[in-house]
């Protein structure tokens, strides 16, 4: 089973990207579900429901967040009406939402797919290191492969939560920083682990903010109203491939395409017979 992660998608930029890319790199890679985290998919910050759905339409399975995800009001709505929209899983009870989602591959295979938060320079809500073993236990009976989207700012703590969850998820994918890390790798029980995924995005910026504005914020502590920036527009994502029977990750992939790669590719699937491999 191959699985597509798609890092933070960012504002109009990212949308383009994923419309114009995504189906290419599902011929590709013979994806067989797609996960992205949407938290900044609206102008940057938050997600909306005709967003939502968009991204749903071209191809995205499931959707998952982090800190941003309330920063829409309609969101409240949303994400009580949409399960494939996910929010942390450690927020407090009786937040909107749900922190997990057993979604169906084309075929019928289950995949798990758990969001949970960090609180290292980050909002002190419940501990991850504790719920996120909840979330487990409430989809192993339903799905072997589990994939879980760490949303948090501090390495050292995603680094722990990749040993924590060792052996117990098919792979702990980090996101939230907008830059993607060099360090993926199959840890020694079987799950595959990267600190941060990237931006899906425009890379000519600050985070995927305008630069200018970003430098005035830092040059001056003024506050300034922050606004996506469009230049060098890149997806950034993982791969990860899966064992069923065992959930364990046999390998893992990073990906870095700007939108002529995308264009490339999508070329390429139309012109090669459906599933088969490329190097």
């Amino acid at each position: 089973m191959n699985l597509l992660f798609v890092g933070d998608i960012v504002g109009r930029p990212g949308r383009e990207l994923v419309r114009k890319g995504l189906r290419g790199l599902v011929d590709r890679y013979s994806i067989d579900l797609v996960i992205a985290n949407v938290e900044n998919a609206a102008a940057g910050f938050g997600v909306t429901k005709d967003i939502g759905d968009t991204l749903l339409e071209y191809g995205v399975d499931v959707m998952t967040s982090g800190n941003h995800i309330w920063d829409k009001k309609e969101a409240l709505d949303y994400i009580a009406m949409e399960p494939r929209l996910l929010r942390p899983a450690n927020y407090p009870a009786g937040v909107p939402g749900r922190g997990s989602y057993v979604a169906q591959t084309g075929d019928g295979r289950s995949v798990g797919v758990i969001n949970v938060m960090g609180r290292v320079f980050m909002l002190p809500i419940d501990d991850p290191f504790a719920v996120v073993l909840r979330e487990i236990d409430a989809i192993r009976h339903r799905a072997r492969v589990i994939v879980v989207d760490f949303h948090a700012e501090a390495t050292s703590e995603k680094v722990a939560m990749g040993w924590h969850l060792d052996g117990r998820v098919t792979a702990v994918l980090g996101t939230h920083t907008h830059v993607q890390t060099a360090d993926e790798r199959i840890l020694p029980s079987g799950t595959a682990y990267l600190t941060d995924a990237g931006m899906t995005g425009p890379h000519d910026s600050v985070i995927g903010m305008e630069r200018d504005s970003s430098l005035e914020r830092f040059l001056t502590a003024m506050p300034l109203k922050f606004e996506p920036a469009s230049g060098n527009p890149r997806l950034n994502g993982v791969v990860v491939e899966a064992d069923e029977a065992t959930g364990r990750a046999t390998r893992i992939t990073r990906i870095s395409c700007s939108e002529r790669d995308l264009l490339e590719i999508a070329g390429a699937a139309k012109e090669t017979p459906a599933r088969a491999t490329i190097s």
